[in-house]
């Protein structure tokens, strides 16, 4: 293997990528903006939910909101709770209720009508989290789920699905964590921004 060469072609796919995503999701990611900014406004929260690298990416999103992205805004914390860091809730709710229920038994406990949950899923088919966009239904919840590939079945169950342009994980996570970094800067700027 050219390990340079690995290293160039992964740098330009990448890339390539997110020159897509002005195409495909800039019009999705205004709308999130639009969305998260209005649930804010109203004391509303986000609730968010992935696995694996998703989980990551949940964890990291909520901090963004909770403490601050832009370091040029002062502002207060925005309530959002990655449902992927306590292990003890995670691990009862998938030994007592099955892990396709993690999320959705958190969703009934946590959400209100109004509140947002934020779901990322590379595949779009993970029973975790289409139960837990099933549970958002009915708790009256809005969705937002950054996919990839075709959006797999979340597509269609959710009300503002952001699909990355690719079929590679790794380049659907780049885009996830971009597009997501975007949506908090804009929610900031249209809080708290001069």
């Amino acid at each position: 293997m050219d390990k340079e060469k690995f290293i160039i072609d992964s740098l330009k796919e990448s890339s390539a990528v997110k020159l897509k995503m002005e195409i495909a999701c800039k019009a999705e990611i205004l709308l999130a903006v639009h969305m998260i900014t209005e649930a804010f406004r109203y004391g509303k929260k986000i609730l968010l939910c992935g696995n694996g690298g998703s989980a990551a990416d949940c964890q990291h999103i909520a901090t963004e909101f909770m403490i601050r992205l832009s370091h040029h805004i002062e502002r207060p914390a925005l309530p959002a709770i990655a449902l992927t860091t306590d292990t003890s809730n995670i691990t009862a709710g998938g030994n007592d209720i099955g892990f396709e229920n993690i999320f959705a038994r958190n969703v009934e406990g946590l959400g209100n009508e109004g509140d947002i949950l934020l779901c990322f899923s590379t595949s779009g088919n993970s029973k975790n989290i289409i139960n837990a966009v099933a549970k958002a239904k009915t708790k009256k919840m809005e969705v937002i789920a950054l996919l990839g590939g075709d959006g797999g079945k979340l597509k269609a169950l959710t009300d503002l699905p952001i699909v990355i342009p690719s079929s590679n994980t790794q380049r659907i996570q780049e885009g996830h964590i971009t597009a997501a970094h975007i949506i908090c800067e804009l929610v900031e700027e249209e809080l708290y921004g001069g």
